[in-house]
């Protein structure tokens, strides 16, 4: 019997699976690490903690299975996306990364996006947008707030790739990371050498990995000192996974042209498969073979979900009661009783893509309870999910159900409220920890055991619950959507300006 070993490197935690070749998931273990976040829309994390808690995790995961360790015959890893970290010779971090949620770069996505570089096109239609989350515009703030750290760095990379050198000694990039973040056109020549000219920073360049694998391919094997570390042999494949939303893609089945995937947890994203490029205000991509080969993928995406319901459990002094909750929330009407939250708690990703856009909560009385805010925000969550659909539909990209996973998919009252909002039906499958799903099914196929990623969606991947809208639901959500959609630019005005405080 040979097992396969998954890692999920997310932005709370990171989580060890040990699968069988079924898919199923024999033990886990999850490890916490710290988050540092400070003025100016800046989160960070120390990637030392990063290895430390693959360690702990893998040996954890590893003892709850109770197998046998030499059995594990392959790894796949898939993390946070555009968590930048700047390194040295040793692969050493000579900073705090800059995780996935800092958009401290603001200023200099605009400076990007003002180059009017032909790497643009890659999302919206043809010139941008760019977000101040992504790798160029974040590489960008060091090489002008920190030029030493640039100057010093022997690679300037992700936590993806950070894995990848401390488990291999090689350093190689992952296709789904670079074709998603850095403008990477795998159909266009490669690398986007006229746009960080024009920036001022070639050096980035010789400073990104110099391989590029995509998800599925075997980077290397373990190396003496990794496997010594994770108590495993030096024979474990390491297969090339990608972004954890991206790989969980795959965890939820999605490959084919009209699908969609909700891949939930701190951040919501939204993904559909295509045969042909397609570009459009408020939609990113489309993204060439950076999941499938031969297959684009369209993009939206929410920066604050899952993390907004965190934040109202650090508000109340402690740990939600989730099943009170849920209990109570779903006996309020749709509008929470007229409560109304923008969810743009760290900025906008789509359809806006305006980082200095700030989360909001409208309509509260001395009425409202806890259970209030917790529908609300829940609500606030669909409907933005609902406005990136209604930017595919323009698009011309319909989907007609949505397949979550992730912490979303635990609740059976989000749920609904996502297909009520969205007015299509909602489905998870058997299994909802996509991110890990997916990496034992290209784990799979990078040891042999399956002939395609989409064989091995077929063998791994079961149906599970399906969630029909509710009619009634749907015509109310379609009159709080126009309510909703006001928020934006009436907010924007108000926060603008030097009185907007330290988080614009």
């Amino acid at each position: 019997m040979s097992y396969l070993l998954t890692v999920d490197g997310g932005t709370e935690s990171l989580r060890a699976r040990i699968h069988d070749l079924q898919g199923n998931c024999l033990g886990s273990c999850a490890v916490a690490y710290p988050t540092d976040f400070s003025a100016g829309a800046r989160a960070e994390q120390d990637p030392a903690d990063w290895w430390r808690n693959l360690v702990e995790a893998t040996r954890g995961a590893v003892a709850d299975a109770d197998i046998d360790a030499d059995r594990i015959e392959a790894m796949c890893c898939a993390t946070t996306c555009c968590s930048v970290v700047a390194l040295d010779e040793n692969g050493d971090a000579l900073r705090p990364a800059l995780i996935w949620m800092d958009v401290r770069a603001s200023a200099e996505a605009e400076s990007v996006l003002a180059t009017g570089d032909a790497a643009l096109a890659l999302n919206g239609q043809g010139a941008g947008p760019v977000s101040a989350e992504w790798m160029i515009p974040k590489a960008l703030w060091l090489k002008r707030h920190e030029p030493q750290t640039v100057e010093r760095a022997h690679r300037i990379c992700e936590y993806q790739d950070y894995l990848t050198y401390h488990l291999t000694g090689e350093w190689a990039a992952s296709l789904d990371n670079v074709g998603l973040r850095w403008h990477y056109r795998n159909d266009a020549g490669g690398w986007p050498v006229s746009l960080v000219e024009s920036l001022g920073i070639a050096e980035l360049l010789d400073k990104w990995p110099p391989r590029v694998v995509a998800p599925g391919e075997v980077v290397g094997t373990l190396s003496a000192k990794a496997a010594e570390a994770l108590g495993l042999s030096t024979k474990v494949k390491l297969v090339q996974g990608g972004a954890d939303a991206l790989i969980g893609m795959i965890g939820l089945g999605v490959a084919q042209p009209g699908q969609l995937a909700l891949i939930t947890g701190s951040s919501h994203l939204l993904f559909g498969v295509t045969r042909e490029a397609m570009h459009a205000p408020g939609v990113w991509g489309a993204y060439a073979d950076i999941v499938y080969p031969d297959r684009y993928v369209v993009e939206g995406g929410q920066t604050s979900t899952g993390s907004i319901i965190n934040w109202l459990g650090r508000l109340s002094g402690g740990p939600l009661d989730f099943e009170s909750l849920n209990r109570r929330a779903a006996e309020l009407p749709p509008g929470a009783d007229g409560l109304l939250v923008q969810d743009h708690f760290q900025g906008n990703r789509t359809p806006h893509t305006d980082a200095a856009s700030r989360g909001a909560i409208v309509g509260l009385t001395l009425a409202h309870e806890q259970h209030h805010l917790f529908r609300a925000i829940m609500e606030g969550i669909g409907l933005g999910t609902r406005t990136i659909l209604d930017a595919f539909r323009n698009a011309g990209y319909t989907g007609t159900e949505i397949t979550v996973g992730g912490g979303a998919s635990a609740s059976p009252l989000w749920l609904q409220i996502h297909a009520d909002t969205a007015g299509v039906p909602v489905v998870t499958p058997d299994s909802p920890d996509a991110p890990s799903n997916g990496c034992a099914i290209l784990a799979a196929y990078g040891a042999g055991h399956v002939d395609s990623i989409d064989d091995g969606i077929a063998t791994m991947v079961s149906p599970g619950r399906r969630f029909e809208p509710i009619a009634a639901n749907v015509t109310a959500y379609d009159e709080l959507l126009g309510r909703y959609q006001a928020l934006y630019p009436a907010l924007k005005g108000v926060l603008e300006g030097p009185a907007s405080g330290p988080w614009a």
